[in-house]
């Protein structure tokens, strides 16, 4: 495992990926987390639903790119705190051989980067301690676990509204993208601006010190120019390859996608 082990956790400050586990149900995060948690699910009770559906829509996607798009190599940027259905236990679920690297700058989620770590005899995982705004070293560090010269894919899950500003998040994307080769997928998913309740929240997660940037999926879907949208596009993100035997949620205010790149 790489990082810096000498990290130290702040408990006096929210953190996307604990408030994200607290919605989830999870029981790593402090104090702050569940009070900020709070405070936005009691302005935006959607919230802990859009958590469990992301979580759902993430282990779709894997499903589809290890099975049906044959990808065997993921890099996970805002990987969160570990729970059911990780990328590379859904990965290697499909393809024992896939490879899996996994990104996060929270040093809780540094503490429980074992938990991601347990490979299959085939395939291979690893973390990294990165910020999402630093994709060079990123690259440079994944490239210990993946090929490059292979397609690789790019899953961005709730992370791009960690980057505030539209182009310093388009860049990242780019950068990423230019990195990978023809036949590699770019996946985001990420929370919109459509509902007044949802920017509620989001303020409230700034004032807190955690903040996030709501995008309309009109600007989410244009982290894909270039790239090969898949069917159904960009779209609310139960809707995307939605099980037809389960029950159909109304419209949610996130939104995802998966583009490969030609």
């Amino acid at each position: 495992m790489s990082g810096d082990h000498g990290l130290k956790l702040d408990a006096s400050t929210p953190h996307s990926a604990r408030v994200w586990n607290y919605w989830l149900g999870g029981k790593d995060n402090f104090e702050i987390d569940r009070v900020v948690g709070e405070q936005v699910r009691s302005v935006y009770p959607e919230i802990a639903l859009i958590a469990r559906e992301s979580r759902a829509f993430l282990g779709r996607a894997v499903r589809f790119l290890a099975g049906e798009a044959g990808v065997r190599q993921f890099l996970d940027l805002g990987t969160g705190l570990p729970t059911a259905d990780n990328t590379h236990e859904v990965a290697q679920k499909v393809a024992a051989d896939s490879r899996v690297v996994y990104v996060d700058n929270d040093p809780l989620v540094l503490t429980h980067a074992r938990a991601l770590l347990t490979s299959s005899p085939e395939g291979a995982t690893d973390f990294i301690n990165a910020d999402v705004r630093d994709p060079e070293k990123i690259l440079a560090e994944a490239a210990r676990t993946l090929d490059f010269s292979q397609p690789v894919a790019v899953m961005m899950l709730g992370i791009l509204g960690n980057v505030m500003d539209d182009g310093e998040a388009r860049s990242i994307v780019d950068r990423l993208i230019s990195a990978v080769p023809s036949g590699s997928y770019l996946v985001i998913n990420d929370g919109t601006d459509g509902n007044d309740r949802g920017v509620e929240g989001a303020r409230i997660r700034g004032d807190a010190g955690d903040p996030y940037c709501l995008r309309s999926p009109a600007l989410l879907a244009r982290f894909f120019d270039g790239l090969e949208l898949l069917d159904p596009g960009v779209v609310t993100t139960s809707r995307w390859r939605h099980d037809p035997e389960s029950a159909e949620l109304g419209a949610l205010a996130v939104a995802c996608g998966v583009a490969r790149k030609p």
